[in-house]
């Protein structure tokens, strides 16, 4: 039986290069793999994002229309009106009894 002496340029293209060629590959494709993933969620984060702008703009306007009614805003401005009358009309007595 012959001995064979231990060869360290054989165990580095044998065994070495292999190994480390695998591992950069699976790297890689982690890392692709993870990108992909990440641009999947963000688009989905905008996506729901803007449904939900859309849904708060929709619920407040929703809440405007039914918060004041128009016959609600003609009794007020009414109201309004009259009271600006009646302060009107004491501040004109104010002014003549001045005089």
């Amino acid at each position: 039986m012959e001995h064979v002496a231990f060869d360290p340029n054989w165990w580095i293209s044998a065994v070495e290069l292999p190994v480390l060629g695998g591992m950069a590959l699976t790297i890689w494709r982690s890392r692709a793999e993870f990108d992909t993933r990440l641009d999947s969620l963000e688009h989905r984060l905008d996506i729901g994002l803007g449904q939900s702008r859309e849904t708060l703009a929709a619920y407040k306007l929703e809440v405007a229309k039914s918060y004041a009614t128009t016959g609600y805003l003609k009794d007020v401005e009414t109201r309004l009106t009259e009271h600006l009358v009646r302060i009107e009309a004491k501040l004109d007595g104010v002014q003549s009894a001045a005089k």
